[in-house]
This record gives structure tokens, C-alpha cells and sequence, in this order.
């Protein structure tokens, strides 16, 4: 998983010169060290064949959720909307967020706030064109060549 953890090494790289959004020290990965699982997380996330159903099945969540148009700002190209750790919580369900502390082995107090500061700025360097790919970002291994293709251009 070297290329998500890349991405994702730069999506946490720029947040680490952002303010945490609890206001904490411990900085948006709440001191996980372990890119692999937090890229095994967020894959579970986003991926076609992940738990979620991918990035349509998260699109149709924040729909239900009423809360479309700030997935929708993630994809688009313009400034992406921020989320709470609370509102990412109940658009992902508390199953979801379990699993994903499990995971990771953190409780879903450290989870959620570096969940709603990763996932935004994920989500819009995988849809640089501003939209959703028809068919999604694709299975794990397919959103691995995705990310491989961002960091060619980068």
C-alpha cells in the first residue's frame, strides 16, 4: 500500500499546518503512526468493493443524511466544506465507525475528528476532474492506480 500511504502522508502533511478541529495537540492523526492501516481504513472507505459501497455509496449516505452538498463540495472544485467528527459519525453510521477504531485501535473519539480532516481532502485529490467517476474510484486495487497516477503528476 506505498502509494495511499504517499497520498495519504500528503493529505496528513497538509494537515498538519492546519489547526486540529478539536483543538488538540496530538495533531489530526491523533498520534496513529501506522499509514498502513489508516490506508486500509480509508480504502474500506472508498473503495468499490469496500464496506461502504464506495464513493457513491458514501455520496448516497450524505444525501440521506442531508448533507449531499458537502460530499459534494469534496468532489467539485471548489473549496471543500467542512464536517464535524459528530456529522461524520452519524452519516457513516456507528457500525462503520467502530469497525474502522477497531481497526485502527483507537476509540471513535480519536477516530472521528481525523476522519473529518482526512476524508475531505482525500476525497477531492481523487476527483480532480470535479466530478465522480461513473463507476466509482474502483476496487482497492483500482484505487491504488489511481493514487499511483496523482503522484505522477504531482
Amino acid at each position: 500500500m506505498g502509494l495511499l500511504d504517499s497520498v495519504l502522508g500528503q493529505v496528513i502533511g497538509g494537515l498538519g499546518t492546519q489547526q486540529s478541529p478539536q483543538g488538540g495537540a496530538a495533531g489530526p492523526a491523533g498520534g496513529l503512526g501506522d499509514m498502513g492501516a489508516i490506508a486500509g481504513a480509508l480504502g474500506g472507505l472508498l473503495a468499490n468493493n469496500g464496506s461502504q459501497g464506495g464513493l457513491g455509496g458514501l455520496v448516497s449516505k450524505f444525501e440521506q443524511a442531508g448533507m449531499g452538498d458537502v460530499i459534494g463540495s469534496w468532489i467539485g472544485k471548489g473549496d471543500n466544506a467542512p464536517i464535524s467528527g459528530g456529522q461524520l459519525g452519524n452519516v457513516l453510521g456507528s457500525d462503520a465507525i467502530s469497525s474502522i477504531a477497531s481497526k485502527l485501535g483507537v476509540n471513535a473519539t480519536t477516530l472521528l475528528p481525523m476522519l473529518a480532516a482526512m476524508l475531505p481532502q482525500l476525497i477531492n485529490q481523487l476527483t480532480p476532474q470535479g466530478k465522480a467517476p461513473e463507476g466509482g474510484l474502483g476496487t482497492h486495487d483500482d484505487l491504488l492506480a489511481s493514487l499511483s497516477g496523482l503522484l505522477q503528476k504531482g
